[in-house]
């Protein structure tokens, strides 16, 4: 069942940073279904190694053809990210270094929005169980407030059936399902976590795409 949207502020269209397909592929097909021009943003220099970038990056970009709408490559610059991050790799999930590490997405995104004209942005980040909404929606805030008349959209994506659509577009769709949050000090603690329980360390796939 289609979920009725309207924008706020009688907005005219969207810039909406994504994450993954499994995340934001049901967002992105609720905004479609509601008729609401909208581009997708894909700025992400956090997930390590490269070729897992460029899975999940291309799996976001067949979504979004097949649906018809606008994808920005922000590029790949995790360099970047490590110097920002640094000092910050052993600290917990939801804590210091993943507000960073939203600032830094969701500081790029503002800018681009603010560069082509969009009065309003969001991101597919807050929909994970797995993520501190609130969280994201302080860093979302954040970044917007650097530029005069954009706005970060606060939207809870994950209720009204959001979670539930997530998944079943996922399925649908056979998105491929990363085992990690993306950066390399999660995939470090999410196997640790997996060999103190015996199971073999998560396997990295291999990346066939053209780039």
């Amino acid at each position: 069942m289609s979920l009725s949207l309207l924008l706020p502020d009688q907005a005219e269209k969207l810039l909406l940073h994504s994450c993954c397909a499994p995340c934001s592929g049901g967002i992105m097909e609720r905004l479609f279904e509601a008729g609401i021009e909208y581009t997708v943003f894909f700025y992400n220099p956090n997930i390590h190694p490269e070729p897992e970038y460029l899975l999940r990056k291309e799996e976001n970009i067949r979504f979004a053809n097949k649906l018809g709408v606008p994808f920005v490559d922000g590029d790949y610059n995790s360099d970047y990210w490590f110097q920002r991050t640094k000092g910050l790799e052993h600290e917990p999930e939801r804590g210091a270094r993943c507000s960073l590490c939203f600032d830094i997405r969701l500081e790029e995104t503002a800018l681009y929005a603010h560069e082509h004209g969009f009065p309003l942005m969001s991101s597919s980040l807050g929909i994970s169980r797995w993520k501190n909404f609130e969280q994201v929606i302080a860093c979302g805030q954040k970044a917007a407030a650097r530029y005069e008349g954009l706005r970060y959209w606060d939207f809870n994506w994950r209720k009204k059936g959001g979670t539930n659509r997530m998944i079943e577009v996922s399925k649908r769709e056979n998105f491929y399902q990363q085992e990690y949050c993306g950066c390399a000090h999660s995939l470090r603690d999410a196997n640790a976590h997996r060999n103190s329980q015996g199971r073999p360390s998560i396997k990295m796939r291999k990346y066939y795409g053209k780039e």
